[in-house]
């Protein structure tokens, strides 16, 4: 019962105008990631409804808001030209389901492997898309556009000193819209971005023969959603994380996302997943709750249906104020202050993630790209802790040596090259008590150390070893085994 409280209760005034403010800022989005995906803007506007509205009560993550992207038209287009909308919608449900099959495998939980640099990487390069998206309502206009936006972003940040009650984005647009009517300025509007829907959405069911070639056809462009919205849901959850100083739950988020998906393909919608830029518009409207995700999809579904005709007159000059200020405040600028002073390898994957992402427009692959440079120089840093250590014994013919550290695929060679194979001596003792064999490469790299005395004619004695890496020797090694060791000293 607390929970339910404190998820939807506990902000509503300002969750619900957050949710108004988030609702204005999504109808141009929707309208213009229909138009990439290559369907009318009423698929984009119904999904952004059904996914905010799906997602307000099944997602793990309270105040982040789910709709229609950019990043999952991209994936459709091929699709949505060759196929048609049937099997959009059709890749929409199947979609979903993957996405539920990933929360109920707790794929959610890989987040831990994002490690900061990438998550900072991908927020930099989400912050320069948002504004680069924006480039085009400024190109080629009259200079009554930039007196609205300068306008707009100068109530957007000195509001908040007159008074927070009303989130200033929303003022914004009011005023905005307001001043573009009475002085009947000939400027872009939203209406200008396509045709609003007039009726809601019905259920239906994708008009597709239900065969193995229709899955044979869909499921790549499904696979490709599920994992490109879950990664940028998982991603956008934990920046919200960051922005509420709160937790969220993973698992449950893929989940959501699945449910939510399953059911805007059932309502004539396209695939979606959480939103970075709205979601930021909510928390810094003063959204924190479900509420305000459920106000989002309402809201929006009942101006562009009953008030279109409103809507449709807001100035594009007073949305791309908001969306400036949205990729301001996304931007982490601490991390091009500190780029000199943060580890170098942080500043590398960080702007790699970056690089990857702005140029591509693909968040999947820059967090691949970020994750692997990660992971390359986590592996780099941990094979240097490795120290190798050996004392002479019993007049010379004995020696001790004793590892301390990590062995495994990095610094396996370092491993095999610490010893001194021609020395003159009768018996070697390997004592690894403070040391860890993690993957076969390390187990044969043990292999290799003990043949290579055992040619010398040197007796060999492995102590120490504690029992994951006695298991992992155990059913690995082959210095042990007589005939595996006589076919590779054969060698």
């Amino acid at each position: 019962m607390n929970s339910l409280r404190q998820d939807w209760f506990s902000n509503v005034r300002n969750d619900l105008l957050a949710g108004l403010v988030v609702a204005l800022a999504l109808i141009p989005e929707a309208i213009a990631f229909s138009i990439i995906a290559g369907v009318d803007p009423k698929v984009g506007l119904y999904a952004s409804f059904s996914i905010a509205t799906v997602i307000a009560f099944v997602g793990g993550r309270p105040g982040m808001i789910s709709a229609a992207t950019g990043a999952m038209a991209l994936v459709m287009v091929l699709l949505v030209k060759e196929h048609g909308l049937q099997y959009l919608l059709a890749a929409t449900v199947l979609t979903g389901m993957l996405q539920i099959l990933a929360g109920w495998f707790k794929l959610g939980s890989l987040m831990r492997f994002v490690g900061r640099a990438v998550i900072v990487g991908f927020v930099n390069a989400l912050a320069i898309l948002i504004f680069m998206a924006q480039l085009p309502e400024l190109s080629n206009v009259s200079w009554v556009v930039y007196a609205m936006v300068a306008g707009g972003l100068g109530i957007i940040y000195l509001f908040p000193y007159i008074t927070k009650a009303i989130p200033s984005p929303l003022v914004t647009i009011v005023v905005l819209t307001a001043i573009s009517l009475m002085m009947g300025l000939d400027i872009r509007t939203v209406g200008d971005m396509g045709q609003l829907p007039d009726s809601l959405p019905i259920f239906l069911i994708p008009d597709i023969p239900l065969n193995w070639e229709t899955l044979r056809i869909i499921f790549p462009y499904s696979a490709t959603l599920a994992v490109v919205g879950l990664l940028e849901s998982l991603m956008t959850a934990s920046i919200v994380d960051d922005l509420t100083d709160t937790s969220s739950n993973k698992n449950r988020e893929c989940v959501g996302q699945g449910v939510a998906n399953i059911a805007t393909g059932f309502l004539g919608g396209m695939a979606g997943c959480a939103m970075i830029g709205q979601s930021v518009i909510n928390v810094k409207s003063g959204g924190r709750g479900r509420l305000s995700t459920l106000a989002a999809g309402v809201f929006l579904l009942l101006m562009v249906v009953f008030v279109g005709d409103w809507v449709a007159r807001i100035p594009m000059a007073a949305l791309v104020a908001v969306m400036i200020m949205v990729s301001i405040g996304t931007f982490n600028w601490a991390s091009i202050r500190d780029l000199r002073d943060n580890p170098r390898s942080f500043s590398v994957v960080m702007l790699a993630t970056v690089a990857v992402v702005v140029a591509t427009h693909d968040l999947a692959q820059g967090v691949l790209v970020g994750v692997l440079l990660s992971g390359f120089f986590f592996a780099n840093n941990i094979s240097k802790v490795l120290h190798i250590g050996s004392v002479l014994e019993d007049q010379g013919r004995f020696r001790s040596y004793k590892i301390t550290g990590q062995v495994f695929f990095a610094s396996a060679d370092r491993f095999i090259n610490a010893f001194d194979y021609k020395e003159v001596i009768e018996k070697v003792r390997i004592d690894v008590s403070r040391a860890h064999f993690w993957d076969v490469t390390a187990v044969s790299a043990l292999d290799k150390v003990v043949i290579k005395f055992r040619r010398e004619n040197v007796q060999v004695e492995v102590i120490g070893l504690n029992e994951a890496s006695a298991t992992m020797v155990d059913r690995f090694a082959v210095h042990d085994k007589p005939e595996a060791v006589e076919q590779l000293m054969g060698h």
